[in-house]
């Protein structure tokens, strides 16, 4: 036996859970929508490795340049 309250032991959520709750369940199936999509646009010719623009340079050749 759990200790777990059933749903009906518990407290009734005012509206404005209820809301938040919800649009929370939106946003996470809006973002699982997103990551399924195919149709975004792939990268052509980029850098290889990790992305240069997250630490501030770039590199191309063995040379480094600031942005």
């Amino acid at each position: 036996m759990s200790d777990q309250p059933t749903p009906s032991d518990r407290k009734p959520l005012p509206p404005a859970a209820r809301r938040a709750l919800a649009e929370a369940e939106a946003r996470r199936q809006a973002a699982l929508a997103h990551a399924r999509d195919d149709s975004r646009a792939k990268e052509l010719q980029g850098p290889k490795g990790p992305e240069p623009t997250r630490y501030g340079d770039w590199e191309r050749k063995g040379i480094a340049s600031d942005f």
